[in-house]
């Protein structure tokens, strides 16, 4: 057992329990007084999400650790003695299809339940909405499985005749395989017709893993990319527009007077709306006023917490202001170090996916040679460049949803989020944690390499009959670069200004 790995099997239970701990320190400040001491299933299933989702990032890591812990083995079968890291990476993975796609939507459907109703009939609705989605998943699963659930793996059919053995070894690059100089490798004269496909059929649970990876690619190469540029730049450019000085009296009482009248307004269009509601107006015009209505109570919210920042109150008021200013030091400085890390992420990706050959491996190099440092230095950065990526995603979801109104996404907010937008938003960081951590395995495939990840994502995904086009031409790596250097152009010509309300609201009544 001496190339047993211990260290790594304390590191990794160890990392688990802090994991729980921030989780469950998240959900304690994150929640809505409304949720408090009620609502446990949904807090479990938060907790337990947000845990399998920062989990299944840093296994990425562990597997390169756990690689490298039986490198210098000197018998075979060495790395069994190892954790069985394929085993560990399919079981987070089923859990993680599990709770985006039956435990997740449960728990939204039990808490948006009718609270008039018993517990029993709001939980029987909500088994009948999770067992229709089973259903209709397990058909579509199935027949894809039983239809396309195959992997196509190139292969060249190479012979090669015998020869004494020789007394003496002279290879060199003329002449790569042992006889005279016009010999060489049957491997290297190989015809190219003796090129052949071989299908197997993968294993259901790589299948189901595969098709949640391509559902989160979709998700990841869209917010990914938007959240790659605008995590960053969204920092710096919070700190240009900070508040320079503190304002006078009066023109608090001015400002504080123009907020109350459009909450005023916003409180009458609410109630317009909710009417509406009761009426059983839910046309198209009815969805644009409930998008502009939730627009506009979201820039007050800014607006109010701009203006408490431009007035601090109480007695210690000065303390306020000086601690506002450092925060908003501490976003630029976060903000530059993000802006490196993101453009080495682009860089990356283009030097070493989408050029081919590639003209470097580049961060895996640096990994590398930090590791030569001390062992587990690379495998901390390289940790920390996947949980950036995770961040990104965020990010880009946050600003699609509440600033361009593409999908809606519930807010999170410290100290006033309720459950069901936690829900929502732990179901897409599960969804895009899958795509991250196959992405960053391709990515980093050089220093990844020999890893259990990789065998998963790397060669059966990537073989998948069907999808693997999808990665044979870097589509969402194309869709990644892209929509990054889009977002950059947006933020230079409109990142420095405050968004304004509009004030329109067009409201049938």
């Amino acid at each position: 057992m001496g190339d047993f790995n211990l260290a790594l099997l304390i590191v990794a239970i160890v990392v688990c329990v802090i994991v729980f701990l921030v989780n469950v320190y998240l959900l304690v400040n994150y929640q809505h007084p409304d949720d408090k001491n009620q609502a446990y299933f949904p807090k479990f299933v938060v907790v337990f999400g947000l845990s399998v989702a920062a989990i299944s990032i840093l296994m990425l890591p562990a597997d390169v650790a756990n690689r490298q812990a039986c490198r210098h083995a000197i018998y075979n079968g060495a790395c069994n003695l190892t954790l069985p890291m394929k085993t560990l990476w399919l079981v987070v993975y089923i859990v993680d299809a599990v709770l985006v796609f039956f435990v997740i939507p449960f728990a939204m459907f039990y808490y948006e339940g009718d609270q008039d109703k018993s517990i029993g009939k709001r939980i029987r609705s909500a088994l009948l909405w999770m067992v229709t989605t089973a259903i209709v998943c397990a058909l579509i699963l199935g027949i894809l499985y039983g239809l396309v659930g195959k992997v196509d793996f190139t292969v060249r059919h190479l012979s090669s005749s015998t020869m004494s053995f020789p007394s003496s070894w002279s290879l060199s690059n003329s002449q790569q395989c042992l006889g005279n100089g016009a010999r060489q490798c049957s491997a290297y004269l190989a015809n190219p017709s003796s090129e052949k496909t071989w299908t197997m059929r993968t294993t259901f649970p790589e299948y189901v893993v595969a098709l949640a990876t391509i559902v989160g690619s979709v998700l990841f190469a869209i917010f990914g990319g938007v959240g790659i540029a605008c995590l960053p730049l969204g920092l710096i450019f919070s700190f240009i527009r900070r508040p320079k000085a503190v304002i006078t009296r009066s023109q608090y009482i001015k400002e504080a007077t123009e907020l109350g009248k459009k909450a005023r307004e916003l409180k009458k269009a609410a109630e317009s709306l909710h009417q509406e509601e009761r009426s059983g107006a839910k046309g198209r015009k009815f969805r644009k006023n409930v998008k502009s209505v939730e627009k506009e109570l979201f820039q007050l919210e800014e607006d109010v917490k701009l203006l408490e920042e431009m007035y601090p109150q109480g007695e210690q008021a000065e303390t306020t202001w000086a601690l506002t200013v450092l925060g908003y030091l501490g976003k630029l400085v976060l903000g530059i170090l993000g802006l490196i890390v993101s453009v080495a992420w682009v860089a990356h990706i283009i030097i070493y996916l989408l050029i081919d050959p590639p003209l470097s491996s580049f961060l895996n190099e640096v990994f590398i040679k930090l590791d030569s440092i001390w062992g587990l230095l690379g495998t901390a950065a390289f940790a920390f460049f996947c949980f950036y990526l995770l961040l990104a995603v965020i990010a880009g979801a946050t600003m699609l949803g509440l600033r361009l109104v593409f999908i809606t996404i519930h807010p999170m907010k410290w100290g006033a989020t309720l459950m069901n937008s936690f829900l929502f938003n732990v179901g897409l960081i599960l969804l895009c944690s899958i795509s991250v951590i196959q992405f960053c395995a391709t990515a980093f495939a050089y220093y990844a390499q020999a890893t259990a990840a990789q065998e998963i994502f790397g060669h059966t995904l990537e073989s998948l009959r069907g999808i693997k086009y999808l990665y044979k031409y870097n589509v969402f790596q194309i869709a990644f670069v892209v929509l990054a250097g889009l977002t950059f152009v947006y933020y230079l010509i409109f990142g420095w200004r405050r968004r304004k309300p509009s004030g329109r609201f067009q409201l049938s009544s």
